[in-house]
């Protein structure tokens, strides 16, 4: 495990955790007797070259995907000993997830898109959030488009909009700059870092890009399936 000083229990943990998949040569580990905490409130990157398990790591924390080996905990509830419906409860309103390739639904409008989130977690007025947040992230004037009408920086504010909605505790980002121009990615890091620190809420964030990753508490880089810390 790492060391932390802060005394409060990490939102999300793991303990030697290991990944591996059936390849055609055999079997490929991935993970390997990997140790991590995430703490309330704290920004962690983690830094790796394309391929080396950075989103596969995010999505076994987030629950998304289940451990070969290895213990995870999330809100101190190990992940291991829940089915995936109870995942997706312990989940809802206190997760929120931002993607490279902004996982907007089509079909739906950008006010839709974020309502969603507090629809599923019983948000009394899930309209006059979604509304709420939109104009946090500068869209008050484009509820009604569609993720096809809108440019890749305006999509992405959009999932910047859904993953905060609903005031999560821990928010996990893959690659969240990864699609967009280094102009457009500038103002989208400032708006993530600015409403998470308005929130409070914890990031975990895996990344290639350096300037990204400087912006957080800690940096760990993954590499042959290890983490180690860097400076």
């Amino acid at each position: 495990m790492s060391t932390n000083s802060n005394p409060a229990r990490p939102v999300v943990c793991s303990e030697k955790l290991q990944k591996s998949v059936t390849a055609p040569g055999g079997t490929l580990t991935i993970l390997q007797h990997l140790s991590l905490e995430l703490f309330p409130g704290e920004a962690l990157a983690i830094l790796g070259a394309s391929g080396s398990g950075k989103s596969t790591l995010l999505g076994l924390l987030a629950g998304l995907d289940l451990a070969t080996a290895g213990e995870i905990r999330l809100f101190d509830q190990p992940l291991g000993s829940l089915d995936e419906d109870q995942r997706a409860d312990l989940r809802a309103g206190r997760v929120g997830f931002v993607f490279q390739s902004f996982q907007l639904l089509p079909g739906m409008t950008a006010l839709e898109n974020v309502m969603l989130p507090l629809e599923l977690s019983h948000h009394p007025d899930p309209a006059a959030g979604a509304r709420e947040t939109l104009n946090q992230v500068g869209l008050a004037q484009r509820l009604g488009h569609y993720p096809s009408q809108l440019s890749g920086g305006e999509q992405q504010r959009v999932a910047i909009a859904r993953a905060f909605a609903t005031h999560p505790e821990i928010l996990f980002a893959d690659e969240p700059t990864g699609s967009l121009d280094q102009v457009t990615g500038s103002h989208i890091s400032d708006l993530l870092f600015r409403l998470r620190e308005e929130s409070g809420a914890a990031l975990l964030l895996v990344t290639h890009d350096q300037r990204l990753a400087a912006r957080c508490n800690r940096r760990l880089l993954l590499e042959n399936g290890q983490l180690s810390a860097l400076a």
